[in-house]
């Protein structure tokens, strides 16, 4: 029987050898072909942005944020909304073809992904994704594959910590211009197991940077974390949860909710946010709600407050609650509330009203 897709990108794959139905982490095949047509769009614009780099010359900043949050939303318990996906692959095109013509004449050793046209149609779309997929080539050496993939998934953890600094103002050209390189090499048929393990080594150095990075960034805005005893009990009144890792979304949304009424609690990954003092300040930061990411299905059950999910990681929500989750940033989900930045402001007020309509919890539990 035909597999509908394959993704073994993540810990959570169907018998630890991976997703042939739909993804253990709750994205359908639809999804998951647009995804790898997006990555195999990404290795087109490597190899372009690679040649370019290699005459001396630079990329636009802007274009390398676009690699960087393209890359970042294909990571596990990102984005699930195929619209949005649509939205990317037309805008890799745009910058496909910005880079040609910043290139000139194509080598002769162009592979096939730098002239993919990309249909107009999401169906077309989703039959050539069947080509752009892990396993399509069959005859390639599983030791290639294997480190291509390696890469690649690195990558994609490198684009978070890319966005996250870039989102506060940091950005690092190295950086940058190691997403060319990177998936410039996962289409060189010349480069040997040693060449690929060798650069997957150079990779980790790179990364290393690029974390060093969001430190500086989140530090020099929010200011050093300090030992910080955090309420994990809930508290009377209308209130949020955010979710995720972006400090500056909490950072926006305590502003705007500032004076209002409405807590704020953080959840999951996003627990840390209390140690850092300009976001300590907020008397409204109360606290943490529930436990890790996996549990946020059974804890945001009928919860009478409101939910925004700033990064991964994302559950399918249930009917009980999907209301009143918000998504942000290159987060998705079908038919769930997103809010947009216009201008390089986002406006909370949907999320703010939301809260103060559903009232919060009823009374304060003993402090915990």
């Amino acid at each position: 029987m035909e597999e509908l897709m394959f993704c073994y990108q993540c810990e959570q794959t169907i018998g630890g050898k991976g997703c042939t139905k739909s993804g253990n982490c709750g994205k359908d095949a639809e999804v998951a072909g647009l995804q790898d047509l997006l990555v195999y769009e990404l290795k087109g614009i490597g190899f372009l942005g690679n040649e370019i780099l290699k005459q001396g010359k630079t990329i636009d900043k802007e274009i390398s944020k676009f690699v960087a949050d393209a890359c970042f939303s294909t990571l596990t318990n990102v984005n699930f909304d195929p619209e949005r996906f649509i939205c990317f692959l037309k805008e890799a095109e745009k910058v496909k073809e910005n880079l040609k013509t910043q290139l000139g004449n194509l080598p002769s050793n162009a592979p096939e992904c730098v002239n993919y046209k990309l249909p107009s149609s999401k169906e077309q779309m989703l039959l050539d994704a069947k080509k752009a997929g892990i396993m399509y080539d069959q005859t390639l050496d599983a030791n290639i594959r294997s480190l291509r993939e390696t890469l690649i998934y690195g990558l994609k953890g490198m684009a978070a910590y890319a966005h996250h600094a870039h989102v506060l103002g940091y950005i690092d050209e190295e950086v940058n211009n190691f997403f060319y390189k990177g998936f410039a090499a996962t289409v060189d048929n010349s480069l040997t197991v040693d060449d690929l393990f060798n650069l997957i080594m150079e990779f980790g150095k790179v990364n290393l940077k690029c974390m060093e990075l969001l430190d500086k960034a989140n530090t020099q805005t929010y200011g050093n974390p300090v030992p910080t005893p955090v309420l994990i009990t809930k508290k009377k009144g209308p209130f949020i949860v955010v979710s995720g890792h972006d400090l500056k979304d909490l950072y926006e949304l305590l502003v705007q909710t500032e004076g209002k009424g409405i807590n704020i609690y953080t959840h999951g990954e996003m627990l840390p946010a209390h140690g850092y003092p300009e976001l300590k300040k907020f008397k409204h930061l109360v606290g943490n709600f529930g436990g890790a990411w996996q549990d946020q299905q059974k804890e945001f059950d009928n919860l009478p407050g409101c939910i925004l999910m700033t990064t991964n990681c994302l559950q399918k929500p249930r009917d009980s609650y999907k209301d009143r989750i918000f998504t942000t940033s290159i987060v998705g989900w079908p038919q769930v509330q997103h809010i947009e930045e216009k201008n390089g402001k986002k406006d909370f007020t949907p999320i703010i009203n939301k809260a103060l309509e559903l009232g919060g919890f009823t009374e304060d539990e003993p402090e915990k």
